[in-house]
C-alpha cells in the first residue's frame, strides 16, 4: 500500500525530468515556428483565484441556480454553503494542503460542492467512479495515497466502491454527515499556482492505470479557455455528462460557475439514451454538450424528426474520439445553428489544449483538423532525425506540412504521474525553449501535421492529428499513417468503422 504523504513528497521535481535532446539553435527555431504559425498563444487570466471564491461573489452580487441534478437545484450561495460545511467534515477527518481526497458515488450536485469543499481546504480531488469493480477502485485509491472517500450517494454506496476503498484501507465518510457541521471560515487555500489540484487516473499500455496530477493553474486556465474560446456567458448551462473518471468532467462541472452560468447534471440513463438525452437537453435549457463522436453519431442516427429538441444548443463539443469528417458534414448539415468544436488534449495536460470549430471548408480533408493552441499553451511540433537512431536525440522542429510529434508546454502542463518517477520521465521533459511556467514539457506521443492558411476552414496554420506515433508504418520504405488510410476508407459511405493493421507475410 502506498504512503498516505503530501503529494508534492510522491512527485518528481523538475531537475529529475530528462533533458529533450534539441540543440538550442533548433530549440530557437521551433520558438520562432511556434511564434510564426500560431502555436503559442498568451492572454492574461487571474489564476490565483479559487472557484469557490468566484461562486460566492456571484452569489453576493445576485443569487441564481448554479447547479442542478434529477433531485435538487442548488443556487450559488447554497452551493457555496454546502461547500463549507463539507469542509470543515472533510477537515476533521484529517483533510488538508498536499492530502488526497477521494470522491465517490452517482454523479450530482452534491459531487460539484465536493470539489469545491477540497479545493478550500487545499486537499486534492480524485474521483472513484461507482461503476468500477472493487479491484479497480482499490488501484486507484491506493496509488493516490487517499486515507478517506467521501461518498455523495444518499442511499447506499455501490458494493464495489465500498469494498474497493475498504481494501484499500481509506475511512468511509458520507457527504450527508456535513448536515449537522459549522461552515468552514476563511478563503480557499492556494499557498501557490503549482499547487496540486486534482489527479485523474488514465490506463496505461501495462494495465496499470497512472494518477495524472494536475495543478491549481493549469485547471483554472482551462476553464477560462472554454469560456473564452465558447463565449460562455452567465445565460449559458453546460451538460455534465461525463463519468467522474473521465477528465471532462471536471471543465462540465465548474467551468460555468465562474460565469453565473449553470451545471445541469445529467445522469447515465438519460445520458446513453440520445432521445432521452435531447428532450432532457430542452425541457433543461441547455446550451453546450459534449460528447464522444460514437455517441454524437448515435444521436443524430436515432433523433430523426426530434431534432428540433436541440434547437436551443449552441454547441456541440466531440472529444475523447478523432471525429470522422463524414460525422462532422452530418452535424453541421442537420444543426446548422450549433457550432460543432473539436477538442484535443491529454488528461496530463489539464484537460484540451486545442480548439477548432469545423465548418464546411474543413470538409474536403481526409481527417480534420484539431486546430489552435487554447490560451496560454505552447506547442511544438518536432520530429527525430533517423540518423540519430531511435532514441531521443536529434529532435528538429517541423514546419508547415511536415509530420512531427506533438509536444506540449506552458501552464496547462501538469506535474507528472503520483508516485511513478519512471513513467513521469518518459512522458515529462524539462522545458528547453524558455522560462516557462512550469518548466515542463508533455510529450503526447501524437503524430500531427502543421496545415498551410486555407487548407481547411482557418486562414490561419492549423495542427490535423495523424495518430499515434507508434501507428506510423514503412513499406517497402515507404512512410504510411495507418490512421489516414483509415480516414479513408471511412468516406465510403457503407463503411461505419475501420481498423487497418500491417500484417508480414514471410516469403512475399
Amino acid at each position: 500500500m502506498n504512503a498516505r504523504g503530501r503529494v508534492d513528497e510522491r512527485l518528481p521535481g523538475r531537475a529529475e525530468l530528462p533533458v529533450v535532446g534539441i540543440a538550442a539553435a533548433e530549440a530557437a527555431r521551433a520558438v520562432e515556428l511556434a511564434a510564426r504559425h500560431g502555436l503559442s498563444r498568451e492572454q492574461a487570466v487571474d489564476l490565483a483565484d479559487p472557484v469557490i471564491a468566484r461562486v460566492e461573489r456571484i452569489a453576493a452580487e445576485r443569487d441564481r441556480p448554479a447547479v442542478a441534478d434529477d433531485v435538487r437545484t442548488l443556487s450559488y450561495g447554497e452551493l457555496a454553503a454546502e461547500a463549507r460545511r463539507l469542509a470543515t467534515l472533510l477537515e476533521r477527518e484529517g483533510a488538508g494542503p498536499g492530502v488526497v481526497v477521494g470522491v465517490g458515488g452517482e454523479r450530482c450536485a452534491t459531487v460539484v460542492a465536493a470539489f469545491l469543499a477540497i479545493e478550500l481546504v487545499g486537499a486534492l480531488y480524485v474521483p472513484a467512479d461507482p461503476t468500477w469493480p472493487a479491484g479497480r477502485v482499490r488501484d486507484v485509491l491506493d496509488q493516490a495515497g487517499a486515507p478517506l472517500l467521501l461518498t455523495v450517494d444518499e442511499g447506499p454506496s455501490a458494493p464495489d466502491l465500498l469494498a474497493g476503498a475498504a481494501q484499500a484501507g481509506c475511512r468511509i465518510v458520507r457527504a450527508a454527515a456535513a448536515a449537522g457541521c459549522e461552515p468552514w471560515r476563511g478563503p480557499a487555500r492556494l499557498d501557490s499556482l503549482d499547487q496540486p489540484r486534482y489527479v485523474l487516473f488514465t490506463s496505461g499500455s501495462t494495465g496499470r492505470p497512472k494518477g495524472a496530477v494536475v495543478e491549481h493553474q493549469g485547471m483554472i486556465n482551462h476553464l477560462y479557455a472554454k469560456i473564452v474560446d465558447l463565449e460562455l456567458t452567465g445565460a449559458d448551462a453546460v451538460a455534465q455528462t461525463a463519468p467522474l473518471g473521465f477528465d471532462i468532467s471536471v471543465w462540465q462541472m465548474l467551468c460555468p460557475l465562474l460565469t453565473g452560468g449553470r451545471v445541469v447534471v445529467i445522469g447515465d440513463a438519460t445520458g446513453h439514451d440520445p432521445v432521452a438525452l435531447a428532450r432532457a437537453v430542452a425541457e433543461r435549457d441547455v446550451t453546450v454538450v459534449e460528447l464522444v463522436p460514437t455517441m454524437v453519431r448515435h444521436l443524430l442516427d436515432d433523433l430523426g424528426g426530434e431534432r428540433e429538441a436541440l434547437a436551443g444548443l449552441r454547441w456541440m463539443i466531440a472529444t475523447g474520439e478523432e471525429l470522422p469528417a463524414e460525422l462532422a458534414r452530418r452535424w453541421i448539415a442537420a444543426m446548422p445553428g450549433a457550432g460543432l468544436l473539436n477538442a484535443y488534449g491529454p488528461t496530463e495536460c489539464s484537460d484540451d489544449v486545442t480548439h477548432h470549430r469545423v465548418t464546411a471548408g474543413d470538409l474536403g480533408l481526409l481527417r480534420l483538423p484539431i486546430g489552435s493552441p487554447i490560451i496560454n499553451a505552447q506547442l511544438y511540433v518536432l520530429r527525430r532525425d533517423e540518423r540519430d537512431g531511435d532514441g531521443d536525440d536529434g529532435w528538429t522542429a517541423c514546419g508547415i506540412g511536415e509530420t512531427g510529434e506533438l509536444f506540449v508546454g506552458g501552464v496547462c502542463v501538469g506535474r507528472g504521474y503520483l508516485g511513478d518517477v519512471e513513467r513521469t520521465r518518459d512522458a515529462f521533459y524539462q522545458d528547453p525553449f524558455g522560462d516557462g511556467p512550469t518548466g515542463r514539457l508533455y510529450r503526447t506521443g501524437d503524430a500531427v501535421r502543421l496545415l498551410p492558411p486555407g487548407a481547411g476552414g482557418e486562414d490561419r496554420p492549423t495542427l490535423q492529428y495523424l495518430g499515434r506515433v507508434d501507428r506510423q508504418v514503412k513499406i517497402s520504405g515507404v512512410r504510411m499513417e495507418l490512421g489516414e488510410i483509415e480516414a479513408v476508407l471511412q468516406r465510403h459511405p457503407s463503411v461505419g468503422a475501420a481498423a487497418v493493421v500491417v500484417h508480414d507475410y514471410p516469403g512475399r
